[in-house]
């Protein structure tokens, strides 16, 4: 199982961590891994400056909607175990 931590502190809250999780929900549900991958708000993750702070594998990512499918591909598909 594969677990995606996104920050809802202040600072990402402010940049969008509310889309970003919807994003993430969308992924999960369009790539058919909802028992694969687990999706999780954290506060703080200590990276304001960088927010949407986005931890995985103990590894913190700033993630917008930008980046956020390619993150997706990349590290929760192509990183599972």
């Amino acid at each position: 199982m594969v677990t995606i931590n996104v920050c809802v502190g202040s600072a990402c809250h402010l940049k969008g961590s509310y889309k970003i999780i919807e994003k993430f929900e969308k992924l999960i549900k369009d790539y058919n891994v909802e028992d694969k991958v687990e999706l999780k708000g954290s506060f703080c993750l200590g990276h304001c400056v960088e927010a949407v702070s986005t931890e995985i594998y103990g590894e913190i990512f700033s993630i917008n909607e930008d980046n956020i499918e390619m993150f997706f591909k990349e590290k929760v598909l192509g990183g599972r175990k």
